[in-house]
């Protein structure tokens, strides 16, 4: 298994520290979310169906023709590399670790590249996996640029996957329109920017005979009846959807100015979280978990990614934190 952000009783674990006392800013996902209706009993007592209005509403919200409900974008990731074989995969890197190693565990031929050197590599290319905006660098690849790529595998048979969990942001750079495409397939995350990570809702946007195998792959009764009812109501809430992204833009722009002011500023960052590449990293991580502030640390680069604090508490907990350490490392 990957390491993932979010391992927060691990962390309280290792560093003593109780489970209550954290401050969480490794995941990536929104702090904040919705107000929630009340799930009617029948969610639970019933066997979901898929003839409610979540597909209707979620087509609506991605502005898309064709889409497959998945429980969370992690299945797909796993189930896709199992519709092909003997594929030649380029995945762009770093990203998401789960990508090459659902290519790689079902027998494709991986080689891992940035992406500078998609052009050179796209012709000895099946399959082209990238994340967009990219996971943990933030960086966002143009609309135009992902389809001149997408037109040039599919003239061949060929895929182009794009996993964008973290666009809603920044919808208008989305490709979810174009899913109906042959060969393009775009991935979403529900729990995200919903903060909804436990309703473990995803959706595939491909075109229509894509999604019927793949449904078929994954069975009946993939996604939970409650999930599909908070779905369906989140969804159709679209003055909910302009508040969470006026916040989480500005919020994001907050969290840069605090570690550029700390001596600390970012590579990249997107809605969601700012990376930070720092030769420090390991013991930058160390410092601020032992003060019960988690973050998602990779070792190459050596990099932390910091997600959103909550409220004021969390932002001025992360800023007294940032500033000890700079008074220690000075």
């Amino acid at each position: 298994m990957l390491e993932h952000g979010g391992r927060l009783r691990a962390a309280a674990l290792e560093f003593a520290i109780p489970l209550a006392d954290w401050l969480d800013l490794s995941t990536g996902i929104a702090p904040y979310g919705f107000a929630l209706p009340p799930v009617p009993a029948d969610a639970w007592r019933r066997l979901p169906e898929d003839e409610d209005e979540l597909e209707a509403v979620a087509r609506d919200y991605y502005g898309a023709e064709s889409l497959l409900p998945v429980a969370g974008s992690q299945a797909a990731i796993q189930m896709l590399p199992r519709l092909r074989r003997n594929s030649q995969v380029g995945i762009v890197s770093p990203c998401y670790g789960e990508h090459a190693e659902a290519w790689r565990r079902e027998g494709h031929r991986i080689s891992e590249f940035s992406e500078g050197a998609v052009p050179r590599a796209l012709d000895q290319l099946d399959v082209l996996v990238l994340v967009n905006p990219n996971n943990p660098t933030g960086r966002l690849s143009p609309p135009e640029q992902l389809l001149d790529w997408h037109a040039r595998l599919a003239a061949r048979g060929g895929w182009l996957v794009v996993d964008e969990a973290f666009m809603d942001p920044t919808p208008e750079l989305s490709l979810a329109s174009y899913g109906h495409l042959p060969g393009l397939i775009v991935l979403r995350s529900f729990g995200k920017f919903f903060s909804m990570a436990g309703a473990r809702l995803g959706f595939v946007l491909a075109e229509a005979e894509l999604t019927r195998v793949l449904g078929n792959a994954l069975g009946p009764w993939p996604i939970a009846g409650p999930s599909r009812f908070i779905g369906t109501a989140l969804f159709a809430d679209h003055q909910g959807q302009r508040r969470q992204r006026e916040r989480l833009l500005a919020d994001s722009e907050r969290l840069a100015w605090l570690l550029t002011t700390s001596c600390l500023p970012p590579t990249g960052g997107c809605g969601l979280f700012q990376w930070v590449v720092t030769e420090e990293a390991g013991v930058l991580y160390e410092f601020l978990a032992c003060q019960g502030i988690l973050l998602r640390r990779f070792h190459y680069p050596p990099s932390l990614r910091f997600g959103l604090p909550a409220d004021e508490l969390g932002w001025s907990r992360l800023a007294r934190a940032l500033a000890c350490y700079q008074e220690i490392r000075a």
